[in-house]
């Protein structure tokens, strides 16, 4: 055996050993809670659609959490405790194709929303009417996705952050769990994201006032059209009831080819024929009575 072949075998061991060190450091320190997540992980997808994916595998994470180990915190058996936040999103990332999921934001939500329980646990029960232990599970892990995204996300519209939870539910919770969400996240809303919802507000009204003024414009246009249809109607009616004094084409007078009698021609013809008429009665009277005497 060759001297470069035995470096290459030596360096080949050496290579595994080191791997298998650092693997097993990695467990160590995710054992022992000091794992630490990079939001912009670049190897992974971060638009929109990986990060809702993101929310929903860290909400069925989060419903794991709240029935294991978050559970035995509260009753106080905490010899039962071996199910953390951190072993969750391990196991869903060794499971799970999880290359189209916005890993850093997954793991940001499985990291902080445990840490920040108490404090986002009260701040729903603020919005609630009943205890938050009566919540059903779903609706519980869905509210405090929501609400950490209103205090701790702002650079997300409060509108997303509540149709997103309408997403969620529809996914994964009960036919009627949308009223709850929607009516305690909408509170919560106007009370972190106070500016947001009053601007917001604010545009719906201008909205409403332009939509509303419009059918007003087009109502006065129609009324002018229809003032505008009843005076020419109103014309139309005078031109009727003041018709022309002949109703035969008119001639121009600059036409030098039609010839006109004058009045005065005209009432010298009328005589003449009036008189002619009473000739030819006069002739046929005197005639009958010369036939009369005649036959005497």
């Amino acid at each position: 055996m060759t001297d470069q072949l035995k470096r290459a075998i030596s360096a080949a061991q050496t290579a595994r050993i080191n791997d298998q060190q650092a693997e097993a450091t990695r467990i160590a320190s995710s054992s022992a809670g000091d794992q630490t997540f990079d939001m912009s992980e670049s190897s992974y997808k971060t638009s929109h659609t990986a990060i809702r994916k993101a929310r929903r595998f860290a909400m069925q994470g989060l419903y794991e959490w709240l029935v294991t180990d978050r559970r035995f915190d509260i009753d106080g058996k905490l010899g039962w405790k071996a199910n953390a936040p951190h072993d969750i999103a391990a196991r869903t990332r060794a499971t799970n194709a999880m290359h189209t999921v916005h890993i850093g934001y997954y793991h940001e939500m499985m990291r902080d929303i445990p840490e920040q329980i108490e404090a986002l646990d009260a701040l729903i029960t603020q919005h609630l009417d009943r205890e938050i232990n009566k919540l059903d599970t779903v609706e519980h892990a869905i509210l405090l996705i929501g609400a950490y995204e209103l205090q701790n996300r702002l650079e997300i519209p409060y509108k997303v952050v509540l149709d997103e939870a309408m997403k969620l539910n529809n996914h994964f919770g009960a036919t009627d769990a949308h009223k709850l969400i929607n009516a305690v996240l909408d509170r919560m809303a106007v009370e972190l994201r106070a500016l947001e919802v009053e601007a917001d507000s604010k545009a719906n009204l201008r909205t409403s006032q332009k939509a509303a003024a419009k059918p007003a414009i087009k109502a006065n246009k129609n009324t002018d059209n229809s003032a505008d249809s009843d005076a020419g109607s109103v014309a139309d009616h005078s031109v009727e009831e003041n018709p022309t004094a002949s109703s035969k084409p008119r001639i121009s007078a600059n036409n030098a080819s039609v010839k006109r009698n004058s009045a005065s021609k005209a009432a010298v013809n009328i005589s003449d024929f009036k008189a002619s008429k009473t000739a030819i009665a006069t002739d046929s009277t005197d005639k009958n009575s010369t036939d009369v005497k005649s036959k005497d």
